[in-house]
């Protein structure tokens, strides 16, 4: 078993360790629910002192020239473009994955009338589902959802668009976006993935695995705040095919014509509907340049080294919990999950005794796997602190069984 001492020695030569030092950690507390909600970059708050107070505070409306903001939405995303694999001109920042998703939805399945399948994984997040549902109606297709091994033979000449989460919320398993995405396409099929557990902590490579749509979260790896902003990627050879079914002034060709008639703006800037919402903008932007000089295969090593870690001292020392993420790399997000019959109780104890992760229903822990300010040494302790709520059976203190709001 991995000693502490062990755990502090990888600490010391890794290589992205210095990267740390640009978030605000708190004291005494282990923080494993970054695919939840990133921590605050340190940059963030001077960001955000500098907006309100010179920017909005001075300069007033003007700002939104003198300072950028009409052009927040693409600049972010091409930021965020290399983050996942994509032209800096494919990518940008709007509203929120729910509403993404809605527009993409309803405008591909515009690309091919006469076919009346939306297609799913049961199992998938809420959202996703309900979204795809509703959209389906408006669309007047069908959303039928099958088991995940189910998806690729349920792929047919009805297909329409294939809709899937890339890396699994809850357990974390992986879809390969080349093979499926391929495999839809030779069905006639548009596929658009959900990148909310994948980016900045998965490695992703949308143009070189021919993905054509997807959608991805602000708030979670990319450190952008709470509710930050969402992001979509358009492939450029589908931009100006789709026709956005929510039209804004935003994604208008003029925005400042003030025509009574819609005419959709050129390229990704269509996909926009109001007005850009610049405080969360600005820390979504700080969280995404937190990734400056980060290459991302290095992330990913240190990911794996992580999980590797956290399933086998587990292994060791909480043998009544069962891992249920896949052990395979190439399979797997950047998160490990365990399923026990008391995962509710367990993860609160966890927080009281300062290790937060999150507990998924009816039965799952889920600790995040963030390799930009996490640590070997936290892992270590994390674990350790499991055990010991483990072996004391101090989760069944009645205090832990009360249940709120779920995080």
């Amino acid at each position: 078993m991995t000693s502490l001492e062990a755990a502090r020695a990888r600490d010391a030569a890794d290589p992205l360790r210095h990267y740390r030092d640009r978030f605000f950690l708190p004291l005494g507390t282990i923080y494993l629910d970054g695919n939840s909600l990133g921590v605050l970059p340190k940059a963030t708050v001077e960001r955000q002192r500098k907006v309100v107070a010179e920017e909005w505070g001075s300069e007033l409306i003007r700002s939104w020239n003198s300072r950028g903001w009409i052009d927040a939405p693409a600049r972010i995303g091409a930021k965020i473009a290399r983050l996942i694999g994509a032209q800096p001109h494919e990518v940008i920042v709007a509203d929120s994955v729910s509403v993404n998703l809605f527009k993409l939805i309803v405008a591909a399945a515009a690309l091919s009338p006469d076919r009346p399948q939306i297609l799913s994984e049961g199992g998938n997040f809420h959202t996703d589902l309900h979204i795809a549902s509703g959209a389906a109606e408006l669309a007047g297709k069908r959303l039928d959802v099958v088991e995940r091994a189910a998806v690729r033979d349920a792929l047919s000449g009805e297909t329409n668009l294939l809709l899937l989460t890339h890396v699994h919320f809850k357990a974390g398993y992986r879809f390969d976006i080349k093979e499926v995405t391929a495999r839809a396409k030779a069905a006639g099929a548009v596929t658009l993935w959900d990148l909310s557990h994948s980016a900045g902590a998965v490695p992703l490579h949308l143009n070189r695995d021919g993905a054509e749509l997807a959608v991805g979260c602000g708030y979670k790896y990319l450190n952008g705040g709470p509710g930050a902003p969402a992001f979509l990627y358009v492939a450029e050879h589908l931009q100006e095919r789709l026709i956005p079914p929510l039209r804004g002034w935003m994604g208008h060709a003029a925005p400042f014509d003030f025509t009574d008639y819609y005419v959709p703006a050129p390229g990704i800037a269509r996909f926009l509907v109001g007005t850009p919402p610049i405080l969360s903008l600005s820390a979504l932007e700080s969280g995404v340049e937190s990734f400056d000089g980060v290459d991302m295969d290095a992330l990913w090593v240190k990911s794996v080294q992580l999980f590797d870690l956290f399933a086998a001292l587990a292994s060791e020392r909480c043998p009544e919990l069962q891992c249920i993420s896949p052990a395979e790399p190439e399979q797997r997000g950047s998160h490990i999950s365990f399923r026990h019959p008391h995962a509710f109780e367990i993860c609160q104890a966890l927080i009281d005794a300062g290790v937060i992760g999150d507990f998924r229903a009816p039965d799952v822990i889920r600790f995040g796997l963030t390799p930009l300010y996490l640590g070997f040494e936290d892992i270590w302790q994390a674990v350790d602190r499991m055990a010991d709520i483990l072996d004391s059976r101090r989760w069944r203190e009645p205090r832990f069984a009360v249940r709120g709001k779920v995080t």
